[in-house]
């Protein structure tokens, strides 16, 4: 899951630097971008991280390859207890983390798009932890709305 390129070089390679096409390059305070891993069966793994004193998501951009079902790991290793407000197709999972532990969630993400989650107890310097989930790929042909082509990037 971690990378050794530059951050900007990742949020720039999937697109998501760009003025008008997607806002979550611009997240203040983001930490890094990671991969989920593909496992033999399909499913996907990843391990999100709350440093110590650092108030953001460690990645707070976690990218999944295509839809589908995501076993996310948190941990959450600062002095702070705080939460994680997930996404998931048909209702949105809650975690309670508190000082020193971890959760696991199972989440189902099967539609491309950008998904957001936080950690929305506390001040956390006035935003909470914010965090997304971007699934790559593109909507069904029979899901299309019948309208002009779009550009891509």
């Amino acid at each position: 899951m971690a990378t050794t390129r530059e951050l900007s070089a990742l949020v720039s390679e999937i697109g998501l630097d760009r003025q008008n096409k997607a806002t979550l390059g611009r997240l203040v305070a983001h930490g890094n971008l990671a991969y989920a891993e593909e496992r033999a069966d399909g499913r996907m793994h990843a391990q999100i991280r709350i440093m110590p004193d650092e108030l953001v998501w460690d990645p707070s951009i976690l990218v999944m390859p295509h839809g589908g079902d995501l076993e996310l790991e948190l941990i959450n290793d600062d002095q702070n207890t705080h939460c994680a407000l997930l996404p998931s197709n048909g209702d949105r999972q809650w975690i309670w983390l508190p000082v020193y532990s971890r959760g696991t969630a199972s989440l189902n993400l099967d539609g491309p798009g950008y998904y957001w989650f936080s950690s929305p107890i506390g001040n956390d310097e006035g935003r909470g932890l914010v965090g997304a989930i971007v699934v790559l790929g593109d909507v069904p042909q029979e899901a299309r709305l019948d309208r002009p082509d779009q550009p891509r990037p």
